[in-house]
């Protein structure tokens, strides 16, 4: 199917993009996402954004959090495509100078990314990425 091709081409693509923003350069992932205002943008600084012109003062804020980084691996632990919509959870393996942290420090995040076709191009319509990547207990959702 050639749903599957084009949507691991953005995966593939959007992890390259990663390599970028890691450097602080928002500008390839900002391509990837769509740019219609129901497009939608969970990080972890802040609440869920929706519209083009909120998801890009997001991810450009976010990365200029971040210098001297990279992507280091991504684990793929679900993907589904259909000719209409596509999904990925990912766990990405990063690292980089984070805010004022003067040395370079390897994280992870848990992301998902929801992907529809726009025009002929697969495009992000929803991001959400959190570093919940192991077992937390019950309690953490209790905010005091």
């Amino acid at each position: 199917m050639r749903a599957v091709e084009d949507v691991d081409r953005l995966i593939e693509q959007y992890q390259l993009a990663l390599d970028e923003f890691m450097k602080g350069n928002p500008g390839p992932v900002q391509e990837l996402f769509s740019h219609r205002e129901d497009a939608s943008l969970a990080n972890p600084y802040g609440p869920p954004v929706r519209g083009w012109a909120e998801i890009a003062k997001t991810t450009e804020h976010a990365a200029s959090l971040r210098t001297d980084g990279r992507a280091t691996g991504f684990e793929i632990v679900a993907k589904n495509v259909t000719a209409e919509l596509a999904y990925v959870v990912q766990i990405e393996h990063l690292e980089a100078k984070v805010g004022e942290r003067e040395d370079i420090t390897p994280y992870a995040l848990r992301a998902t990314m929801i992907f529809r076709p726009e025009d002929g191009t697969w495009k992000v319509v929803h991001r959400h990425a959190d570093p919940i990547t192991t077992p937390q207990p019950a309690e953490s959702v209790i905010q005091e």
